[in-house]
């Protein structure tokens, strides 16, 4: 013990008379003296510290026996069974990134650590205003991903359950085909179907999950009448080649224009009739343009133009099916490109959502006028022409707007079948547009090569910021086996590349101290000894502080109130 007692005289209280022991420790005298609760606490704190100081050591010390005892099989099982945690934690992280696109440890410490180790105080005007920010991005990123049905979608029975006959692979999701089943009962139904038995029945068949449900539906309601909807179904989902689909688009438009005619004397008559003929209307709409696109698949590419333009004069206001980008493809394969220019000089305006298609066929326009004596390495020379610098800004403005789709164009990355829906500015509308729109890219000489001069720069923002909602939806348009293609490139987390270089560290020091296990363990008592002996020094070197300070405070807390005492009451 370092001191007997702190005990109070006189049945005074506390703070107003103390008197001090410490005998045993020789660098003290025993000190009487009124003092206050300030210089009792210090003393309490001194002998605290040291009490902690020593216990520390004697911790250290033992710890210091126990590593000396340990032998070299104990660091071989320590180290070889961090690095097998370590990697399987890596390889879990590396999956968890390579399927969502950010790392696990890192969400979990976001979504639940940090509200639990203390939150924003959301009662702050500051934090208010920032979640109001928040929430207005939110919504505008809602808005800059909306899902756009695609207008060059394929047959499902004639290709892609064709892909998966052949292939085994599902080409579409449950969430792209979930959005078509949506689609189908917004532009093919309305309320009055229950007047009309084959309309009924085809209304309960588009809400069906089951393909063979939907077919024997649709089989069902053509037994009553010719039904148009019933005849796109089995056109869709039925035909087995483009040729059948095409027959059965060729009866379905027999039926649509009859209801179309019908319901286009009554429209007037009432909000019922009204409905009816907003729904006959769209029925004759997607049946005359799947028509155009069988035309162009069977390569009767002038027909599919001219049904496509007279659908577009007769229909004007309908520009929700997007049928301008099926007749550009068509012009396009025609090598019609002053008609193609024609269609972009109409389409191509700032008040209307642009596409991939819009963008990077202005761009293949001006490009083709100087590809074919454009070389990188002359231009790097001697430097670009006005004809160039246009191509050039033009290609710039199409990988601003989308900037996936070079890799599909320089065939960088595999392609796939498109989905039925895509996201504008997304992985899908690029793989939606360079599968149909490759083949006029290769077409044109040299105009690839615009595509690497120079690379994908920041050429100022002509559309809003890149959204950072479109690796999400894509993920969810996009079958597994595809790798999405995410913009800006993610960089890896930090909890990856932390497991990486634990899991390697460990398991060189499990391979070192197997290989030479007496190296290590003269190498690992080394440098507990010396952990040992720096601890130690430093613990005492803290006590010496520890003490020089208390002394200080205990001759300006005892003798010097005791002499201003003295020579107050006037003593010798």
């Amino acid at each position: 013990m370092w001191y007997d007692a702190c005990t109070v005289t006189d049945g005074t209280d506390l703070s107003s008379r103390c008197i001090c022991y410490s005998p045993r420790w020789p660098s003290f005298q025993a000190a009487s003296t009124e003092c206050g609760l300030e210089e009792s606490f210090c003393l309490w704190s001194w002998c605290t510290l040291t009490l902690i100081c020593l216990s520390s050591l004697c911790v250290s010390s033992t710890v210091s026996m126990f590593l000396n005892t340990l032998t070299p099989k104990f660091y071989v099982a320590l180290t070889g069974t961090s690095s097998l945690i370590s990697g399987l934690i890596l390889i879990f992280e590396w999956w968890y990134f390579r399927k969502y696109g950010t790392s696990f440890i890192e969400q979990v410490s976001v979504s639940h650590l940090r509200p639990l180790l203390g939150g924003v105080d959301s009662s702050s005007p500051s934090n208010s205003n920032t979640s109001n920010g928040e929430a207005d991005s939110n919504r505008q990123s809602v808005s800059e991903c909306k899902v756009w049905r695609n207008p060059l979608n394929l047959f499902r029975g004639a290709e892609y359950n064709r892909y998966t006959w052949v292939t085994g692979r599902e080409p579409l999701t449950y969430y792209d085909m979930n959005l078509s089943a949506q689609d189908h009962q917004t532009f093919f139904t309305c309320d009055s179907d229950h007047l009309r038995p084959a309309d009924a029945i085809m209304q309960k068949a588009w809400r069906e999950r089951n393909p063979q449900a939907r077919i024997s539906a649709a089989h069902e309601a053509l037994e009553l009448e010719d039904c148009a909807t019933a005849y796109i179904l089995l056109a869709e989902e039925e035909a087995t080649t483009i040729m059948e689909a095409e027959r059965l688009f060729k009866q379905a438009l027999k039926a649509g224009e009859g209801c179309y005619r019908r319901s286009q004397q009554l429209q007037h008559h009432g909000t019922q009739y009204e409905a009816q003929h907003r729904r006959d209307t769209n029925v004759l709409v997607y049946i005359k343009r799947r028509l155009a696109m069988c035309s162009r698949k069977l390569g009767r590419t002038r027909e599919a133009v001219k049904m496509m333009r007279d659908l577009m004069k007769e229909f004007p206001l309908l520009s929700m099916f997007n049928i301008h980008e099926n007749l550009l493809e068509s012009l396009l394969e025609l090598q019609n490109y002053a008609d193609v220019q024609a269609v972009l000089a109409k389409y191509d305006d700032i008040s209307l959502p642009k596409s991939a298609t819009i963008c990077y066929t202005a761009a293949l326009l001006k490009a083709r006028a100087v590809s074919d004596k454009f070389s990188p390495e002359a231009a790097s020379r001697r430097g670009l022409s006005t004809a160039e610098m246009n191509a050039v800004e033009a290609i710039h403005r199409a990988v601003e707007f989308n900037p996936h789709v070079p890799k599909y164009l320089l065939e960088m990355k595999s392609l796939i079948l498109p989905p039925e829906h895509i996201l504008k500015r997304g992985d899908s509308e690029a793989i939606a547009y360079a599968f149909f729109h490759l083949q006029h890219w290769k077409r044109v000489e040299g105009a690839l090569n615009l595509l690497h001069f120079p690379g994908p720069a920041d050429k100022g923002h002509l559309f809003y910021p890149y959204p950072i909602c479109t690796e999400t939806a894509d993920r969810e348009l996009l079958p597994m086996f595809h790798e999405v293609s995410v913009y800006p490139k993610k960089e890896l987390p930090f909890f990856i590349l932390f497991t990486a270089g634990l899991c390697s560290f460990t398991a060189m020091l499990a391979l070192l101290t197997h290989q030479f296990p007496e190296l290590m363990g003269v190498f690992a008592k080394a440098v507990s000894t010396h952990t040992h002996t720096y601890t130690r020094s430093e613990l005492w070197f803290q006590l010496q502080i520890i003490t020089a300070s208390v002394r200080i405070d205990m001759y300006v807390a005892v003798d010097v109130p005791q002499r201003t005492n003295q020579k107050h009451f006037g003593d010798p």
